[in-house]
């Protein structure tokens, strides 16, 4: 890979940091390792990795203690492993900001395949390759070159996924996006095993950021029964 940050694999089992790390490795990433979730927190203001894989199951702090703590300072893209595979567990992890969830067992090489998605969108800001520029909608200023959101020049902190959501329901211009065309702008339309409330856990807590309430929406619109779309600008 052509960047220098490194990924930071956090898991207290030693055979899968280190079948983790081969696997990394091999396909050109440098990796560092933390075995507990303070020692992750260090590592992370330390080094400044591109990517957390974050195991759930963690002694010191638990992986979805790391990733709240992460969140409130850093949009750093996380991979969250657990082997608690249950939708709610899944649910829990998105909910906190995670940008994809992998549950143990897991193969090796399709963690790997997982890691380079998710780089990839978010070096990518929104929309296909090449389209980029400054996107509009009430008084949120959409920066797609600089991956940043502010909001009546206050700057707010979004992760990949929440950025990527929201630019495309903005450049849908009031469109309804079903969620599978959001699953797409954020996946891709060959990506598997996405559950389909990942897109209305992503929703809630885009909300949450931009102060926007579902039942008088300024922002996010939900259509019952086909999906969401950027609501209507009024004129005050």
């Amino acid at each position: 890979m052509s960047s220098t940050a490194p990924v930071l694999v956090v898991d207290d089992d030693a055979k899968i940091v280190s079948l983790v790390r081969t696997y990394l490795e091999r396909e050109g990433f440098s990796v560092i390792e933390a075995r507990d979730g303070r020692t992750a927190l260090a590592q992370i203001e330390a080094n400044a990795p591109q990517l957390v894989v974050l195991d759930v199951m963690l002694p010191e702090l638990d992986g979805l203690g790391v990733l709240r703590r992460l969140r409130e300072r850093s949009d750093i893209p996380v991979l969250m492993l657990s082997a608690l595979g249950s939708t709610d567990d899944r649910v829990a992890g998105i909910h906190q900001g995670a940008d994809d969830y992998l549950p143990k067992p897991f193969s090796p090489a399709e963690l790997v395949v997982r890691v380079q998605a998710i780089l990839r969108r978010a070096a990518r800001p929104s929309g296909r390759d090449g389209d980029r520029g400054t996107l509009r909608h009430a008084d949120l200023v959409i920066d797609r070159d600089r991956h940043q959101v502010t909001r009546g020049g206050r700057l707010l902190q979004l992760t990949t996924a929440e950025f990527r959501l929201l630019a495309a329901l903005v450049e849908a211009d009031g469109r309804v996006l079903s969620r599978e065309m959001l699953l797409d702008a954020l996946y891709g339309s060959n990506y598997v095993e996405v559950l389909d409330r990942t897109i209305d856990v992503h929703i809630r807590r885009l909300r949450e950021k931009l102060g926007d309430d579902a039942d008088e929406p300024r922002y996010i619109a939900t259509v019952r029964g086909a999906g969401y779309r950027a609501a209507p600008e009024h004129v005050e």
